[in-house]
C-alpha cells in the first residue's frame, strides 16, 4: 500500500471514541437521520462491527479467546460506537434448546473440547449458563461499555449464512415459519425493553431464495415492524430487502406503512465479492456500482429514511486486490451520503464454522486469538467516517466543503502558507466551490486552488480574480477525478505523492479501458460538512485596518 496509508490508527481513534459513545437512549428518526430525543434531537451516527451469535454453538463467538470484558474494550478502542450482535431464531423459539441448553453442553455436542478450555479460562462464570442467559451476559456487557446495541435475527437454524436453499431465506421456507418468527420478535423485544442501550431490532437478515416475493415481503415485514413496535415502542425497527439485502427498489412505488413513527430505519449490505471489480475499467465500475446502489437503495435517502449499510466488509489481510478496490468506492459514497453502517466482520475466528473448528476469518477486524487487530491500516481508513459530517444538532459550522481521499482515509490540509498535503479530516481544509468553478478556502477567501505544472504540487495562491485561479471539473465515471489545465495548457489531475503526501497534478489515469489501470489516487470526493475542525491558528490574516497579509496572527504582534 502507498505511504500515505501509513498514520498510525493509534494517534486517531481517541477523537473519534469521544465523539461516537457520549449519546443518550432512546433513539428515533428526523427525515434520514438517526437522532437522539434526549439530547435536543442530535445527530447519532452508527459506526457498528458485527458480532456473531448465530453460528451452530449459539454463542458469541471469541468468547473462549478472550475475557467479555476485555473484547468490549477493544470494540471502544477501535472508534466503533455499537455492536450488531446476531442472533439465530432457536434462540428465542425453542426453549428446550435456549433455555435449557448450557454454553458446555453446545459446545460438547459439537466436539469442540478446546473451545471448552478457552472459555474456563478466560470466561468460566459464562461457561454453564443456558444459551440465552449467556446472550443477555453479552448485551449487558456491552451496555456497561456504554456500547450500543442492535439485535439481528439473521437466520432461524445456527448455523451459517446464507445461500438460496438453506431453508432460512424467505417466508415459508422450512426453517422460516412466519408465524413462529413473529413470537420470537416479540420475545427478544420483550427481553431487552429494560436494556436501554439496545437501540434497535433488525427484523431478518438477508431475505433469499425461490420463494421470495414483494406482496409477502409487505405483509410479514409489516407484522414483523408491529410485533416489536408493541412490546418496545423504544427501539428502531430496521427492516431490510429482498436477493440478499440488495433490493428496496419496490418501495419507490409503494410505501412501507407502519402504525407507529420516526422509528423505521432501512438496512442494505454491500461486498465486493458480489461483482468483479478487475474485469473492466475501475472509474467505470465504480461508477456503475455506486449508481446502482442508489436505484436499489440510496433514493430513501431522498424520500426521508435513515439507511444503514448493516454489512460490509473486506479481506483484512490486504491482499485481495477486488476488495481493495471495492473499499475505496465504498469510502467515497460513505462519506458522500454521510452513511450510517456495520462492518463484516469482529471475529477474527469461530468455534466452528461450516465443519472448520476454529475457523480463521479473514474479514475480522481483530486476529485469530481475538487479541490485536489484524489490519490496522484499513481500521485507520474507517476512522475517517466513524464521525458524521453532517445533521440535526451538528450545525457547528456553515456548510462547507472538503476534499476526502477515499483511498487514504484522510483528507486535504494545509502543510505550509501555500501548500497542501494529506492529513486527518479533522483538520481538514474548507473550501467553497464557485460558479466558475474555482476552489477557494472558504475561511481564507483569498486563497485559492491553482495547478502549475504537471508533477508539481498544487498550491493556495492569492486570489485577486478569478483569472489568478484554476478551474476545476470531475472526470470519469467515478466523479472522483478533479481535473484542471495547467499554465502549458496540459490536462491535469489532483493526484498525491507517495514519498512526501503532498498534493499534486499529474496526467488524467484511467479514464477510460485497461482494467488493470488504478486511478485510485487520484480519487477525491468533495463532501459536505458542517462539523468543525480542530482550531489551527490560520496561516494568513489580513489586518483588520489595512490590505496588508500578515502570516501570524494579530493577537502576536
Amino acid at each position: 500500500m502507498e505511504r500515505f496509508f501509513l498514520i498510525s490508527v493509534f494517534l486517531l481513534l481517541p477523537l473519534f471514541f469521544i465523539i461516537n459513545i457520549t449519546s443518550a437512549f432512546p433513539l428515533s428518526t428526523d427525515s434520514r437521520w438517526i437522532v437522539d430525543d434526549g439530547n435536543k434531537g442530535q445527530r447519532v451516527k452508527l459506526t457498528c462491527v458485527n458480532w456473531p451469535s448465530h453460528l451452530e454453538t449459539a454463542v458469541a463467538e471469541g468468547l473462549s479467546k478472550q475475557p467479555l470484558d476485555s473484547i468490549g474494550a477493544k470494540i471502544v478502542s477501535m472508534g466503533f460506537n455499537c455492536v450488531r450482535l446476531t442472533w439465530p431464531l432457536y434462540l428465542a423459539t425453542d426453549e428446550s434448546f435456549s433455555g435449557i441448553m448450557t454454553v458446555r453442553q453446545s459446545l460438547r455436542k459439537l466436539g469442540l473440547l478446546e473451545a471448552i478450555s478457552g472459555f474456563q479460562a478466560n470466561n468460566p462464570y459464562i461457561l454453564d449458563l443456558p444459551l440465552i442467559k449467556a446472550f443477555q451476559e453479552v448485551v449487558s456487557s456491552l451496555g456497561k461499555h456504554r456500547l450500543m446495541v442492535i439485535l439481528d435475527n439473521h437466520t432461524s437454524k445456527p448455523g451459517w449464512c446464507c445461500n438460496d436453499n438453506d431453508g432460512n431465506g424467505f417466508f415459508g421456507d422450512k426453517y422460516l415459519n412466519p408465524q413462529l418468527w413473529v413470537r420470537g420478535l416479540k420475545k427478544m423485544a420483550t427481553m431487552f425493553a429494560n436494556d436501554s442501550n439496545v437501540v434497535g431490532m433488525s427484523l431478518r437478515n438477508e431475505l433469499r431464495g425461490p420463494k421470495q416475493n414483494i406482496k409477502d415481503w409487505y405483509k410479514y415485514m409489516r407484522k414483523g415492524a408491529e410485533a416489536v413496535h408493541s412490546v418496545n415502542p423504544n427501539i428502531l425497527v430496521i427492516v431490510s430487502g429482498l436477493n440478499y439485502e440488495t433490493d428496496l427498489s419496490f418501495l419507490r412505488d409503494k410505501p412501507f406503512e407502519v402504525s407507529f413513527r420516526r422509528k423505521v430505519v432501512f438496512e442494505i449490505h454491500w461486498y465486493g465479492f458480489w461483482s468483479s471489480w478487475e474485469e473492466d475499467n475501475l472509474n467505470k465500475i465504480c461508477g456503475r456500482e455506486t449508481e446502482n446502489i442508489m436505484k436499489m437503495s440510496g433514493f430513501l435517502l431522498e424520500k426521508g429514511f435513515p439507511l444503514l449499510v448493516s454489512e460490509f466488509g473486506i479481506d483484512q489481510r490486504g491482499k485481495n486486490v477486488n476488495d481493495n478496490r471495492f473499499l475505496s468506492c465504498f469510502m467515497a459514497l460513505a462519506a458522500d451520503l454521510d452513511l450510517d453502517w456495520a462492518i463484516w466482520t469482529l471475529a477474527g475466528s469461530y468455534y466452528v464454522r461450516e465443519k472448520t473448528i476454529g475457523y480463521d476469518e479473514s474479514y475480522g477486524v481483530l486476529d485469530w486469538s481475538w487479541s490485536s487487530i489484524r489490519n490496522s491500516t484499513i481500521l485507520q481508513m474507517l476512522s475517517a467516517i466513524q464521525s458524521p459530517f453532517r445533521g440535526p444538532g451538528l450545525m457547528e459550522t456553515h456548510p462547507k466543503k472538503i476534499i476526502f481521499h477515499p483511498s487514504s482515509g484522510l483528507c486535504i490540509v494545509r502543510k505550509s502558507l501555500f501548500q497542501l498535503k494529506l492529513g486527518s479530516c479533522n483538520r481538514s481544509e474548507s473550501f467553497t466551490l464557485s460558479s466558475q468553478r474555482v476552489l477557494s478556502l472558504r475561511e481564507e477567501k483569498i486563497l485559492c486552488l491553482k495547478a502549475y505544472e504537471k508533477g508539481k504540487s498544487v498550491k493556495l495562491r492569492l486570489y485577486f480574480s478569478e483569472s489568478y485561479c484554476s478551474k476545476w471539473k470531475v472526470l470519469s465515471e467515478s466523479k472522483m477525478q478533479l481535473s484542471s489545465i495547467t499554465k502549458n495548457g496540459e490536462s491535469v489531475c489532483l493526484d498525491v505523492d507517495s514519498d512526501s503526501n503532498s498534493i499534486v497534478t499529474k496526467s488524467c489515469k484511467c479514464l477510460e479501458g485497461n482494467a488493470s489501470c488504478d486511478p485510485k489516487s487520484q480519487w477525491f470526493k468533495v463532501v459536505t460538512s458542517t462539523r468543525s475542525r480542530f482550531k489551527a491558528t490560520p496561516f494568513l490574516q489580513v489586518s483588520p485596518y489595512s490590505k496588508t497579509f500578515l502570516q501570524e496572527p494579530l493577537s502576536a504582534l
